[in-house]
């Protein structure tokens, strides 16, 4: 059978879930009366709280007795090692791009690595009954982003596809609405090459994706290169290394127990199959993302999967708060440490280090979101752990400078909330590169900027834009260290001993303070219970209750009105917090507090502090 792969690739919220959903069920790969949820790829619960898609996935349809394999990649910056691999099983790619927004930052960042593995384009502007949508001007920007990326003339010669993915319809001409996804099947079989693999020559396989079964152990998934395989056939799994042939003593030999093959959302199981196809296999004890299969005879490796280095590193420590193990399942350093070494079997854009603690490991990855996304998971399987503050990743010049990562910052606002964006990112040493007004009242800058210059400054966004903005970054490069950048503004609250926080003690503060914590939540001493409304930290007692007496009249009776406390999400705690700060992640709770909880040792660490401060 004649065989398509391909990945759709796309900027969030960009309609790219929805669109697989529509090609599954115009392809039949559903029955008449099955149930099947919106968003049917979107299979993890993150994923679907959230509205984007974390992890790669495949799935396969068939259309015209071809079989099209289908991977959804993540449409965040922060994931971009799940598209780095997955870009290694495609022989083409559907780039999807809103027809009011056009291309995005996420959007460059994959076509970029598409167009470098020589990957043939089919580009879908998607969203045309949108409003406010102008896929005319879309077309001419998808050309000149091909164009800046240095496309070759068959790349540049990509069909374009006028895309509902709500309404599951495509069509070629924006003058001819379309009725379904037939042009875009059609596209996809006359524009994505066949796979070029040779089936008659030794099987050869990279592993790209890993999978668990309980009955099955550990799974590799991955494209045939070459040849063909059979379930109980003998094969080589060879090390990572540089391509080409293998000493015998480095091969790990195997054989192959199951074989399956995707069809729609499940696997079927299969006796063999050939090259091209994208399979699973088991019986592989030592298999790693990038490792070689070969047939025992011709070691041949192929080349490995690159990835981008990571940019940003937090420490996951032991919990030592005073309220440690009363939450979690998993609280000892070693279950911690062996959860996260786990982790990097299948995400390969994390790195792990040691570091002089036992009880503390330094873990990097592409972006706050990237980390925070690990951290939920973790937290959500019963782990209990401390975060640290996050800290870009520096590097040395070649002629001996410091150098750190910046970000291309992309912010689509209204013509009003211009002057309050430019005024904090100057700051941030955030540098415009470039501005425009595509319509409808909203402004487009784009602006170069140090990573950490986007530490906290989500939620100031969002406030100085009163919630009507939208905020991108990605990646660019490394650039001269910039400097010393503003921290916080403001101080916190510290409550200075454990016990229920009540509402008579927090009535008091609110005055000067938001407060993070309700009446009836149990606090310890060091702990952040709030933001001071003034530049340094306050020391507090949020237990305090009210002195009862014999005596009521109606004023000193009063009712206590509060506002609700701000909700502490993993993404705001680490934009938050300070380098003498801490996260304690728990699967009930979020907490923030002092490294050095005490109030007593804290004010003798700032003494000495200020003594060394005056003596040098």
């Amino acid at each position: 059978m004649p065989i398509r792969n391909i990945a759709i690739i796309a900027h969030v919220d960009h309609g790219k879930t929805t669109l697989v959903d529509k090609m599954l069920r115009q392809a039949g790969a559903f029955r008449e009366n099955q149930h099947v949820e919106e968003r049917v790829m979107d299979s993890n619960p993150l994923e679907r709280e959230r509205g984007i898609t974390i992890l790669a996935k495949n799935t396969a349809v068939r259309w015209d007795d071809t079989k099209i394999n289908i991977v959804d990649t993540p449409g965040h910056a922060d994931f971009g090692g799940e598209v780095e691999r997955i870009l290694r099983m495609v022989d083409g790619v559907l780039i999807l791009v809103d027809a009011a927004e056009g291309p995005m930052p996420q959007t460059r960042f994959v076509t970029r690595k598409a167009l470098g593995l020589g990957l043939r384009p089919i580009v879908a502007i998607n969203k045309i009954d949108r409003s406010d949508a102008e896929p005319l001007r879309v077309h001419d920007e998808v050309l000149g982003l091909f164009i800046d990326l240095e496309a070759s003339h068959e790349q540049l010669d990509a069909p374009f596809l006028y895309t509902s993915s709500r309404a599951g319809t495509a069509t070629p001409e924006l003058e001819r609405p379309g009725t379904d996804l037939e042009p875009l099947f059609e596209a996809i079989l006359r524009h994505v090459p066949a796979p070029s693999g040779d089936p008659s020559g030794a099987f050869q396989m990279l592993i790209s994706t890993l999978d668990y079964s309980s009955f099955l152990g550990r799974l590799g998934i991955g494209r045939i290169e070459r040849g063909r395989v059979k379930v109980g056939d003998p094969v080589a799994l060879l090390p990572l290394g540089a391509p080409g042939l293998v000493g015998e003593e480095s091969i790990e030999r195997s054989r192959i127990t199951k074989l399956y093959t995707f069809d729609g959302l499940t696997r079927v199981e299969v006796e063999e199959a050939s090259a091209g196809d994208i399979v699973v296999v088991s019986g592989l004890e030592g298999i790693e993302i990038g490792k070689t299969l070969t047939d025992p005879a011709v070691p041949e490796r192929l080349e490995g999967i690159a990835v981008e280095e990571p940019t940003i590193s937090v420490d996951f420590s032991l919990n030592t708060s005073p309220f440690s193990g009363r939450e979690g399942k998993f609280v000892t350093s070693r279950q911690v440490r062996d959860r996260l070494f786990r982790e990097l079997e299948r995400n390969v854009a994390l790195k792990i280090e040691e570091t002089d603690s036992p009880d503390t490991l330094t873990v990097s990855g592409r972006g706050e979101l990237h980390l925070g996304i690990l951290m939920e998971t973790m937290r959500r399987e019963g782990y209990e752990f401390q975060v640290s503050r996050p800290r870009v990743i520096t590097k040395e010049g070649p002629d001996g400078e410091r150098l750190e990562p910046y970000e291309e910052l992309m912010v689509d606002v209204p013509e009003g909330y211009m002057g309050a964006v430019m005024e904090k990112l100057g700051p941030r040493r955030g540098e415009l590169t470039e501005m425009r007004n595509p319509g409808q009242g909203t402004v487009r800058m784009v602006f170069r900027i140090p990573a950490r210059g986007l530490f906290g400054y989500r939620s100031e966004f969002l406030t100085d834009t009163r919630g009507t903005g939208t905020l991108h970054h990605r990646y660019l490069d490394y650039g001269t260290w910039a400097g010393p950048l503003a921290g916080r503004k403001r101080g916190v609250l510290v409550a200075d001993r454990e016990g229920t926080a009540v509402a008579f003690a927090l009535g008091n503060l609110q005055a000067r303070a938001q407060m993070f914590v309700a009446p009836g939540q149990d606090v310890y001493e060091g702990m952040v219970v709030g933001e001071n409304s003034r530049p340094e930290d306050m020391d507090v007692n949020v237990a305090k209750e009210k002195k009862l007496t014999n005596m009521r009249t109606t004023a000193s009776d009063e009712n206590v009105i509060l506002e609700p406390p701000r909700e502490i999400t993993l993404e705001y705690a680490l934009e938050y917090i300070e380098d003498d700060e801490l996260i304690e992640v728990t699967p009930a709770n979020i907490r923030l507090r002092k490294r050095v909880m005490s109030q007593t040792d804290r004010k003798r660490a700032a003494r000495a502090a200020a003594r060394v401060a005056g003596a040098s």
